[in-house]
Formats: structure tokens, C-alpha cells, sequence
């Protein structure tokens, strides 16, 4: 079986994939079934929570940021790395995210970002859950990712 460099390795940023890229993705597979679903428009806040290696490292490995970025539309072969920073600088302060660029929502760092660094999920060590809610509260959609190595 042939292997490819593209195999070995992925473009995102780091330092691990496994950290970074596949909770970008995630992130945005979450936002994309959200538009997609059609509940976009009711969405007024999220919850985003960090179990395992992903909530005891993941802030010192970039796993918040990646996912903001995410949330926000980003893809990880694509994102402007050098405006990494500064919109997360600015999402923090303003309390806000802008989600797939389009929609602003409330979002509270210290709240809606949940780390269980002593809880796994069943199935891997990396894993987290996203969950939309609407303005009376209603759960619109939850859906648990995991980031199994690679991105």
C-alpha cells in the first residue's frame, strides 16, 4: 500500500493535530449541520465542552482557539494564521462569535467553554461536544466529535 506525504501530514495550525486541526473541523462541521438544519437563525448562544487530553492540554496546545476559529467559518488548510490572535482577542473581550462569519451569538469564554479535565468520553480520550441553544433555551442541536489523531 502506497502511502502519502499527504498521509503523514496535515496543513493547520498546531502544535497537534489532534488538538487543533480536528477540533477546527469540527467546529465548523457543527456550525455547517447547524445552517444547514435550518437553525441557524433561532441560535442565540453555545456550549462547548473539552473532555479529556483535549480539556487538560488543549488550552497550552490551541484546541480554544482552533475551535473559535471554526465556529467562525475557518477551515484549517485556509485560515489567515496571523489573524489568529487578534480575533480571539476581540471575540473574548466583545463576548461575542460571529458564527460561519454570518450570525453574532453570545459567547462567554469562561462559561460556554467547559473543560472536564477529569472526564473522558467512552469512545476516545480527545473528545468534545457542541450544543446550540435558542433564545428560551432550547437545545437545537448537540452533536459530540472526536479527535481520533492526524486532524
Amino acid at each position: 500500500m502506497a502511502v502519502s506525504v499527504f498521509d503523514l501530514f496535515k496543513i493547520g495550525i498546531g502544535p497537534s493535530s489532534s488538538h487543533t486541526v480536528g477540533p477546527m473541523r469540527a467546529a465548523l462541521m457543527f456550525v455547517t449541520d447547524l445552517e444547514t438544519d435550518g437553525w441557524m437563525d433561532r441560535c442565540t448562544n453555545l456550549k462547548v465542552e473539552l473532555y479529556g487530553s483535549l480539556a487538560a492540554t488543549g488550552a497550552g496546545h490551541g484546541s480554544p482557539k482552533a475551535i473559535l476559529m471554526g465556529l467562525e467559518g475557518e477551515a484549517p488548510a485556509t485560515v489567515d494564521v496571523d489573524s489568529i490572535l487578534e480575533r480571539v482577542n476581540q471575540a473574548r473581550a466583545a463576548s461575542t462569535l460571529k458564527l460561519l462569519g454570518k450570525k453574532t451569538i453570545t459567547f462567554n469564554f469562561r462559561d460556554d467553554l467547559v473543560m472536564h479535565r477529569q472526564e473522558s468520553l467512552p469512545f476516545h480520550p480527545n473528545g468534545m461536544r457542541f450544543t446550540a441553544f435558542a433564545a428560551d433555551g432550547q437545545t437545537l442541536l448537540s452533536t459530540t466529535y472526536f479527535s481520533v489523531g492526524g486532524g
